[in-house]
């Protein structure tokens, strides 16, 4: 038992377990094959006997798609009962204490973790702008055909040549566009805000001078950009850059590298430890040396002040 709460812990989250129902021929014997891809973490879990779990605040998005056997689970303050079945998945979200209440002996679970900077700058880059609120989902994904499936399919085998040692999964070639498409596709699948939106014919596609620019800055945000160092990056002129973001991207491009970076500071202060982090600190590390400008900043963002972000 002590070793399963520990290599959870070590690929997923802290965490409590205990066994709550071990059955006469169906001891607690815990099997976890996991791999890590990039901001992914998919594991093919099973426990044995039934077994109940208590997590914080996940900082993650997660996926729980059963092959067999049910988990029940809860997050957050609602206490809305979820049931994940080889039918339905269960999404959980980066925010709200999570509790598995039980885990069924007979439980083999795709459990699929998420890094929630990853997928959140995955959905901006399929809308080709911010989306202006928080990525959430409804919470079950029908597992049992459409997108749904083939999602749950995907990830299946994307993990299976990884842990078999001898795929492309792993080749650096390879596993970043794998990556991608694991984000694309549940993006796709599942429902939140935006799904109806990504469904639609896309409108016409940024240039490839600005496209480089917003990618290196999402690439390093903290990093002391000036247009003429952007207009560098993308190969043009001033001018023309400016003109370009303003027309593709509606701001000008330091507004953009100032909005990346507040992303990052929020995102950092939403996980982080109040008793051992400082907003000045998380803000100076992004970029902002202007205590006042910062904050006001923040605030027009997110429409609250750090420090309370920080508390949560």
């Amino acid at each position: 038992m002590d070793e399963a709460r520990e290599e959870i812990e070590a690929r997923y989250y802290a965490n409590f377990m205990d066994v709550i129902d071990a059955r006469e021929g169906r001891p607690f014997a815990a099997r976890f094959d996991t791999v890590g891809l990039g901001p992914l973490m998919i594991g093919d879990l099973s426990c044995g006997a039934d077994v109940r779990m208590r997590f914080g605040e996940l900082g993650a998005f997660h996926i729980n798609a059963p092959l067999s056997g049910t988990m029940e689970l809860r997050q957050g303050g609602s206490g809305r009962r979820l049931v994940a079945t080889a039918d339905e998945a269960v999404l959980l979200d980066p925010s709200g204490d999570t509790f598995l209440d039980r885990w069924s002996g007979d439980c083999r679970v795709l459990s699929v973790k998420i890094g929630a900077e990853a997928l959140e700058e995955r959905l901006e880059a399929l809308l080709g702008r911010r989306p202006g609120g928080r990525l959430g989902f409804g919470g079950g994904l029908d597992i049992t055909r459409g997108p749904g499936l083939s999602w749950v399919t995907f990830a299946r085998q994307v993990a299976a040549g990884a842990l078999a040692g001898d795929g492309l999964a792993t080749h650096e070639l390879v596993a970043r566009p794998l990556q991608e498409a694991l984000l694309n596709g549940l993006l796709l699948a599942a429902d939140h805000p935006w799904r109806e939106e990504l469904d639609r014919p896309a409108g016409p596609a940024r240039p490839a001078p600005v496209k480089r620019v917003m990618e290196a800055v999402r690439a390093r945000p903290e990093h002391p950009f000036t247009t003429t160092e952007l207009a560098a990056l993308a190969r043009v002129s001033v001018r023309r850059l400016q003109e370009s973001f303003r027309q593709y991207v509606g701001m000008s491009p330091m507004a953009f590298v100032r909005e990346v970076r507040l992303e990052r500071v929020h995102e950092e202060l939403r996980t982080g430890d109040p008793d051992g982090m400082a907003v000045g600190d998380v803000a100076w590390r992004w970029g902002f040396t202007h205590p006042g400008r910062f904050a006001a900043q923040y605030r027009a963002r997110f429409g609250e002040p750090p420090s309370r972000t920080l508390r949560g």
